[in-house]
């Protein structure tokens, strides 16, 4: 039973907006929402071109096979080991982030993925090397921690530093990686496969967007050396500082206290997380593989899809302080349910001389999806109050990865190399959409 009794925030994150005036600078708040955009777009970046490299080489560099289906099986479990990784990376950095601050568990995060993602753009082929694909899952493991670690601390850097009726607006900057690093990651794959042969993409162009990785080292270094710790736990520092006590650990206290609010957030989300990684990595196997589509036509596509979400994320953010984080975030729940099915339908009805039915279904399923992915950040923080708040939200959102991660496995087995199987993924999501809706209810109920 979930005995948390937080502050109004908590039910006005659910119910109604904050209409009360924030008392802190905007510049602070400012300063600290660009930091959380730039760190999350490229810590996402690392982790989601991982994703695209899957679904376009790695069946082939990696995990050979006289089957194409087992192939991509296989090459999409590397994927899901990350997703696995995540939640274990979001019960560290909490503990952590609760104990001695967000700072330093965010630098500690983007340092941690920019070397990984590095060192994957040096793995040679298996033909090379026979322990190849042990060191890609290795490798893939520390990015799943990485960025199970660096999303609580992005969030509550933004909403920490912003003006109390704005959390959403400032929040959903730490958002706004997702699909900023979707963006920047296809497009450096796009021009990489418009530079050089298809042989040579296979053999050493994929590998350039990992090396570019190295350029979140000189980031990690400017939050460190210019971003201060967050006023709120700044003033929970103070706070203990005055009355001090032994402190147990966050993540025990949220575990013994808030279990049940982790769970139902986590559901809440699944069906985005699904949704989202079928409809931008999975898509990418689907069409290139089963419907013949142009590999660099499918890039685009999805770089055009992805880049509706940058101002869409902000926009449902920003309503979401106006009406509520419930209404937007349900809404957001309810179109993707709706959308589920007839955006299976129309991937299934492209080809490679009409793929408008294709860029239609992905940048519809962007539209549906910002609905959640907008006001996520706050509603989650006002979950949970300062002490515990980075191993609570960290956990409610990781919660959903580890099943969000095998969704593209879900796919290829669901479809089975046959087109008219299509419609089956998307029952799947409606089937999450309907869980979600209850988590949400039920998770409102809770709260009250």
């Amino acid at each position: 039973m979930d005995t948390h009794t937080g502050s109004r925030a908590e039910d006005a994150s659910l119910d109604a907006p904050e209409h009360a005036a924030g008392h802190r600078s905007r510049r602070p708040a400012r300063k600290a929402a660009l930091a959380a955009a730039v760190s999350t777009s490229l810590e996402w970046y690392d982790f989601f071109i991982y994703a695209t490299a899957a679904a376009l080489v790695f069946n082939t560099t990696f995990f050979a096979t006289d089957s194409e289906v087992v192939a991509a099986l296989n090459s999409f479990a590397t994927v899901a080991v990350g997703f696995i990784a995540r939640p274990i990376g979001g019960i560290v950095s909490g503990h952590f982030g609760d104990k001695y601050g967000r700072k330093p568990v965010l630098v500690a995060a983007i340092l941690i993925m920019g070397v990984a993602t590095t060192l994957i753009g040096f793995v040679p082929n298996t033909s090379i090397a026979w322990l190849a694909p042990a060191m890609l899952v290795l490798l893939r493991i520390c990015q799943g921690l990485a960025v199970g670690a660096q999303w609580g601390g992005a969030v509550l850097l933004a909403t920490e530093y912003a003006p109390a009726n704005r959390r959403g607006f400032y929040g959903s900057f730490a958002q706004l990686g997702i699909p900023i690093g979707v963006v920047v990651g296809n497009a450096i794959f796009l021009v990489m496969a418009w530079a050089v042969s298809p042989e040579a993409f296979t053999s050493w162009g994929w590998r350039v967007p990992f090396w570019i990785s190295l350029f979140m080292l000189v980031v990690a270094f400017v939050i460190h050396r210019y971003l201060e710790e967050t006023p709120e736990f700044q003033q929970v520092e103070a706070k203990l500082a005055q009355a001090p006590t032994q402190r147990r650990s966050p993540i025990l206290e949220v575990l013994r206290h808030n279990s049940g609010t982790v769970l139902m957030a986590g559901g809440t989300y699944l069906v985005g997380i699904v949704m989202f990684y079928i409809t931008i990595t999975g898509s990418v196997q689907v069409a290139t593989t089963d419907l013949g589509i142009a590999r660099s036509d499918v890039l685009t596509i999805i770089l055009i899809a992805a880049g509706v979400l940058v101002p869409m994320v902000p926009l449902t953010a920003y309503l979401s302080d106006l009406y509520g984080r419930k209404l937007i975030y349900g809404i957001g729940i309810i179109g993707m349910g709706l959308w589920a099915v007839p955006m299976w339908l129309l991937i299934g009805s492209s080809t490679p001389e009409n793929i408008w039915p294709l860029a239609v279904a992905l940048i519809v399923s962007c539209v549906v999806m910002s609905f959640q992915t907008g006001p996520q950040a706050a509603l989650f923080s006002e979950l949970f109050p300062p002490e515990i708040r980075y191993s609570g939200a960290s956990l409610g959102y990781q919660a959903a990865a580890i099943l969000g991660g095998m969704a593209p496995m879900a796919m290829v087995a669901l479809i089975n190399g046959d087109v008219s199987n299509f419609w089956r993924v998307g029952m799947m999501n409606v089937a999450l959409a309907l869980f979600a809706l209850v988590c949400l209810i039920a998770l409102a109920r809770r709260r009250r």
